[in-house]
């Protein structure tokens, strides 16, 4: 004797259906206030380094690498050691960029890395 099962589960998806439809479809989204630039917020606020102004956009590679040592060394607000904290800010900065970042730029900074690892004699 087949046994005749009662299936509510087609009721239940009906009457979902019908709840949102009448209350217009899709779900509005609630946008959040989010802080525009949080990565130039990161960079001003962070417990990583008081950076001199403009470092990255410096010529050469040393002189980013030299400068990313001395912001290292005398910063009071860094967790870290100074070669760890000078390494993270600068792939921080090269991460950040993306591909807005020229090329020339990019490889100035790579080489940067090279610098500051000679320069703390991680070489």
């Amino acid at each position: 004797m087949a046994h005749a099962r009662k299936t509510t589960h087609s009721r239940k998806s009906a009457a979902r259906k019908k709840t949102d439809a009448s209350r217009g479809g899709a779900r509005k989204r609630i946008k959040r206030a989010t802080p525009k630039r949080w990565s130039q917020r990161v960079t001003r606020e962070s417990d990583a380094l008081d950076l001199k102004r403009g470092v990255f956009k410096l010529t050469s590679a040393k002189k980013i690498a030299a400068s990313l040592k001395r912001s290292a060394e005398h910063s009071a607000r860094r967790k870290t050691g100074a070669y760890r904290s000078a390494l993270s800010m600068l792939t921080f900065y090269v991460n950040r960029a993306g591909k807005t970042l020229p090329k020339t730029q990019r490889t100035r900074l790579e080489r940067a890395k090279v610098e500051l690892r000679r320069a703390f004699g991680r070489e």
